[in-house]
């Protein structure tokens, strides 16, 4: 089991001779096809910086789309999130040329070596799959389980069978021997609802004995992870301010909101007048759909939508589930919500400052009130504004279960960076792409997008 501990080094240098590939790949369509024929050709260095360039900006976007995870990522996310990410570097480096050359250069160039790319994005995937999984077989785990919640873990987890095989299981009723004994034989544990007391004498264990650990947190443990060291005395201390945001992150957050949708409203503007004509023309109704939501400290706003069912569906004004093949959704609202284009009014609510490109998706007050009785907590996820996306939703399905939603809520807003935020961004293009499955009430009622008449 020693060589385990090699796993990041695995995947980060693999992760490495792909950017030297591409970058190779990138610098020999350079010499040939653009080099010479731009205005003012470079000498050497010149040429040397633009290819570093190159290399600069997919390390970025790689990094950003996490596309060096070999081993960790399922295959079809990795490649997936590969093809996009080498699609939007030779992307902006064709302007870039462009720029260079003072007119809009030949993109066919730009096309074979996209072609190329995605060549060898492939094969190398495949070898680095076989390679990786013949080193580093799945790891052999226990849970130790505190209650019936266990068991949805443990089938999540079962997805993948690459990385995670959960031999055996126990409660923690067993006792701390009973557990210790059997940790002997596995190569790590997971944790799930168990007693604070009962977990920290695990955890010393494990961290004694050199046992990974997995843990589905609660929510204090989520709130300290975004706490700050105190090192003004000699005693230990952590701090957790509880107050969301500093002024200076939501500065740059509503600087880069403002940016952004900016750019998406010119960019979709076509879109957008098509989404609108379409519901229009289907029954003659309004195209737009206004309905009051929460944002940051519990503010009401009105969120926008295209709508995309029958004008009285909730004729009672009461929150109705949408299930599935639901008869309110009309032909082209089923087309709207697969791809998420119902949601693109909501870029005006930016603009006005009332929602966030990223945070945690708006609730009906009707629903929060809901919520809050059964998870109390529900409410710190108004420390922030209410966003266009979010973490859960990127993360997560639409049956995902309320508490999980508001466990990757208040991640987001304990671990917020500018960078978190374009990697969400960047996972909304493949949710809105390859819709995931759902279950027959895939709707919840805070996606439900019909007004009382």
């Amino acid at each position: 089991m020693e060589h385990r501990k090699y796993r990041h080094l695995f995947s980060t240098g693999f992760g490495m001779l792909l950017l030297g590939i591409l970058t190779f790949l990138f610098g020999a369509i350079w010499e040939q096809y653009y080099a010479d024929v731009i205005i003012a050709p470079f000498f050497r260095r010149g040429n040397w910086v633009v290819v570093l360039i190159y290399l600069v900006l997919t390390l970025l976007v790689f990094k950003a789309y996490r596309c060096t995870k070999f081993g960790y990522l399922k295959r079809s996310d990795l490649i997936y999130y590969q093809l996009i990410g080498i699609t939007i570097v030779n992307f902006i480096t064709y302007f870039q040329i462009s720029v260079i050359g003072r007119h809009f250069m030949p993109i066919s160039p730009m096309l074979l070596l996209t072609g190329l790319d995605y060549a060898v994005i492939f094969g190398w995937e495949l070898l680095v799959s076989i390679l990786y999984f013949r080193l580093f077989p799945p790891r052999r785990l226990v849970i130790v389980y505190g209650s019936s919640k266990a068991a949805e873990l443990v089938m999540k987890m079962s997805s993948r069978v690459d990385k995670y095989m959960i031999c055996e299981s126990i409660s923690c009723a067993a006792g701390l021997r009973e557990i210790t004994k059997l940790l002997c034989d596995f190569d790590g544990v997971i944790l799930c609802d168990v007693p604070a007391e009962l977990r920290n004498d695990l955890l010393k264990y494990c961290c004694g004995h050199r046992l990974r650990v997995y843990i589905a947190p609660k929510i204090s443990d989520i709130l300290m992870r975004g706490g700050d060291e105190l090192r003004l005395f000699d005693t230990p201390l952590i701090l957790c301010r509880n107050e969301g945001l500093s002024p200076e992150k939501r500065f740059l957050k509503r600087g880069f909101d403002l940016l952004i949708a900016v750019l998406l409203l010119l960019l979709l503007s076509p879109v957008m007048l098509i989404c609108a004509a379409a519901v229009r023309l289907e029954d003659g109704g309004p195209v737009f759909y206004r309905q009051r939501r929460l944002t940051r400290d519990g503010k009401e706003f009105e969120m926008l939508k295209f709508r995309s069912m029958i004008p009285d569906a909730e004729a009672d004004g009461k929150p109705v589930l949408a299930a599935d093949h639901d008869a309110r959704i009309t032909k082209t609202g089923n087309i709207l919500r697969r791809f998420r284009l119902d949601e693109l009014p909501q870029l005006l609510n930016i603009l006005r400052g009332e929602m966030s490109l990223v945070g945690p998706r708006p609730e009906r007050p009707e629903l929060a009130e809901i919520y809050a009785k059964k998870h109390p907590e529900f409410s710190y996820r108004l420390q922030v504004k209410a966003g266009l996306t979010g973490y859960a939703q990127v993360i997560g399905t639409y049956d995902t279960e309320p508490i999980d939603k508001l466990k990757m809520d208040l991640m987001y807003i304990e671990q917020y960076s500018l960078l978190l935020d374009i990697q969400i961004l960047l996972l909304t293009l493949k949710t809105a792409l390859f819709p995931p499955e759902t279950n027959a009430e895939e709707f919840s009622a805070s996606h439900s997008d019909s007004k009382k008449e």
